[in-house]
């Protein structure tokens, strides 16, 4: 194991933050810090009538994604964290697993780093929630665990509390990253994913790192996708704004996505529908589940997969690809994604 700091250890105020021992190899792909923010915790999991019940914390907030090589299972990533939290004298508020948590819906009404820094399947997480202390005084850590084929991906978020008057001191604020395997300074960065490009220095005012957009991949290019990312965009599939109408004409993308699903009837994937940002959110959601469902339909009747492999929702214009201020931009945005939820 390596020690790696998941807060923030200060110079002045509280005792020092929660730690966490990751797995040896353990690279952190992203971070966002917030002197002083806010952070909503979840606190069960969501339901249709009540969504996902949140508590308000503030203080200094950490949020940072970290790559695992190998293919632990997800409990195997969990589980010694949940031990080390306790160790500390955190107790557990929420932990839940893939459906029980609220699936898909629980997934997007929580606040995770983006894609491809941390990759969630939606058929395989794991999400805690924990909390130390009481009141105004109250440290909050929330882990979010995944894995695709070959990577594990652990999601944390830090919340400890804090007198006001340290900001005035930003240099009070020290982080730690995890030490190289080999004892010779930080660890490497991470290698960007495959199809991906890597994303861009942040200057000494950036405080998160900037996601690299997923770009439309080539037809044969599905199944690597799929395998190696957990996701793929699925290029040629063009939406008019405001239309689900999918073009009459073959689409290589779904031929060779339906010629991989056939393949094993083990596999399974959830399409995902994404729109522009032109109209309310509540009109667009709806707007992108159509469209995904379209493809479904179309994989289904004209290339013989089974319905029982795949499901369809849409996030609406949530997860942009491009700044939807350009037509260009909001053509990107418009489009369909196959997100692998297949668990072997």
């Amino acid at each position: 194991m390596i020690r790696a700091a998941l807060a923030f250890v200060m110079l002045a105020g509280p005792a020092a933050a929660a730690t966490l021992d990751l797995p040896v190899g353990s690279v952190r792909a992203a971070e966002q810090l917030e002197p002083l923010g806010s952070y909503a915790v979840p606190t069960a999991p969501w339901t249709a009538t009540d969504g996902i019940p949140l508590s308000a914390a503030e203080g200094r907030i950490l949020r940072e994604a970290w790559g695992v090589p190998g293919a632990s299972t997800t409990l195997q990533l969990l589980s010694p964290l949940r031990a080390q939290l306790q160790q500390q004298g955190f107790r557990i508020l929420l932990e839940c697993e893939t459906e029980a948590c609220g699936g898909f819906d629980f997934r997007f009404g929580i606040d995770l780093l983006p894609e491809p820094e941390m990759h969630v399947d939606l058929g395989d997480f794991r999400f805690l929630t924990a909390r130390r202390g009481s009141g105004d005084e109250a440290e909050y850590v929330s882990l979010m665990v995944s894995r695709s084929t070959t990577t594990g991906f652990i999601h944390v978020v830090s919340v400890v509390p804090f007198p006001v008057d340290t900001l005035a001191d930003p240099q009070a604020l020290v982080t730690s990253a995890p030490p190289d395997p080999d004892g010779e300074g930080s660890a490497a960065p991470t290698p960007a994913a495959p199809g991906t490009e890597p994303p861009p220095a942040a200057d000494a005012a950036t405080t998160a790192a900037a996601p690299a957009p997923v770009a439309g991949i080539g037809a044969s290019d599905v199944a690597l996708q799929l395998e190696t990312a957990g996701r793929a965009v699925l290029p040629g599939l063009t939406f008019e704004t405001g239309s689900a109408r999918l073009a009459a004409e073959p689409a290589p993308v779904l031929e060779q996505l339906a010629v991989w699903l056939n393949a094993d009837s083990s596999r399974t994937v959830t399409l995902v529908g994404h729109t522009d940002a032109e109209g309310s959110l509540s009109a667009n959601i709806a707007l992108s589940r159509s469209r995904a469902r379209a493809v479904l339909d179309r994989l289904v009747a004209d290339y013989g997969v089974s319905a029982a492999q795949l499901e369809a929702d849409g996030v609406g214009y949530l997860m942009p690809l491009a700044p939807n201020t350009t037509e260009e931009g909001r053509t990107l945005n418009r489009r369909v994604e196959a997100v692998l939820t297949s668990t072997e």
